[in-house]
């Protein structure tokens, strides 16, 4: 059975930086690309970053692009997101995800197979 798990949330000042950790057990981490969600109270799942199984280039979101970092450690079974200079507006519940239906990454969690627990992001001023 399939499981993630997130680590490293916490509480962050405006301009820290935080490392969250997703950790796959149960399966063949290489299979898969992972991607990062947030969501905050009454609003819809928002896509952040994804990371392929291949050699391709990460997504990001626009309002983490340059901020944010995704990447993957395949002998660790472990997907990270590096969050630098965190705004108060990054604040929210950050989900890993995996999935294996599309070659490369998608936006769209609906392709995502495994989800994380999350884990609570709070930045504030």
């Amino acid at each position: 059975q399939v499981q993630l798990v997130e680590s490293g949330g916490g509480l962050a000042q405006a301009g820290d930086s935080l490392r969250l950790s997703c950790e796959l057990s149960g399966g063949n981490f290489n299979a898969y690309y992972y991607g990062w969600f947030r969501q905050t109270p009454g609003l819809e799942r928002e896509f952040v970053a994804a990371i392929s199984r291949r050699r391709v280039p990460p997504d990001y979101a626009d309002s983490v692009k340059g901020r944010f970092a995704v990447s993957r450690d395949d002998a660790k079974s472990t997907a990270f997101l590096q969050m630098n200079n965190l705004k108060p507006e990054d604040t929210a519940v950050y989900f890993c995800a995996s999935g294996s239906t599309v070659l490369t990454t998608t936006r769209n969690p609906e392709m995502y197979d495994y989800w994380g627990q999350g884990t609570q992001v709070t930045v504030s001023l």
